[in-house]
């Protein structure tokens, strides 16, 4: 009993100050890097990309699948993209919970194609990019204010991007500027999978928060 009464008036750990965030992206742009450099170097790059019937048999596709892409042009964008997340993530005051859910975010953004087959083939970052800032703008809802006016604005700007984008007519689309049909629906689904892990981080530290005022 007096163990737990000690527990429940220490101090919290702050949750803030963006550190974790900005190592998830951090971990995100050295594997573009590195599967950049490994694709050039000989690798296939169909031994890391996306591909739905090799999903289960070869799980690190999960993840990979952010690391290769198509072309240079593809890869600058992402790399700037990554940047702009952990800037957005950091001023946001994203800690280590919005980590770690935009790390969950990053393999459910590809799972969730499992569920569009038309995309057999998928690369690069954008569906990933696009999780993080719905985990950050999650973020700022909580807060008060100006804050929150920006995180609203921020979801409901990825909400119209998305419905313009139209991926449940064409999961993959052909776009200006890019020499390569852009498998659209990854970005839906990336705003969905941050969503939805962000939402389960928040609901976890409230249950242990609740645990540790009962303690």
């Amino acid at each position: 009993m007096a163990a737990g009464l000690r527990l429940s008036h220490r101090t919290p750990t702050p949750d803030h100050g963006g550190t974790a965030w900005v190592i998830v992206a951090a971990v995100l742009a050295a594997g573009m890097l590195a599967g950049a450099a490994g694709v050039s170097a000989g690798w296939p790059r169909g031994t890391l990309d996306w591909q739905p019937d090799r999903a289960w048999l070869e799980p690190w596709r999960w993840f990979t699948a952010a690391w290769v892409h198509l072309d240079r042009e593809h890869l600058l964008a992402n790399l700037a993209g990554a940047c702009v997340v952990a800037a957005f993530g950091h001023a946001a005051g994203c800690g280590r919970r919005d980590a770690l859910a935009w790390a969950l975010a990053w393999p459910l953004t590809h799972g969730a194609l499992l569920l569009v087959p038309a995309v057999q083939h998928a690369a690069g970052a954008s569906g990933v990019l696009h999780a993080g800032v719905a985990v950050a703008a999650g973020t700022l809802l909580g807060g008060h204010g100006r804050r929150r006016t920006i995180g609203v604005l921020v979801l409901l700007g990825l909400l119209v991007k998305v419905l313009a984008e139209q991926p449940w007519v064409a999961p993959l689309r052909a776009t200006a500027g890019w020499d390569f049909p852009v498998a659209v629906a990854v970005h839906a689904s990336g705003v969905a999978a941050g969503l939805v892990a962000a939402a389960v981080a928040w609901a976890t530290s409230r249950r242990r928060a609740a645990a540790t005022i009962r303690d």
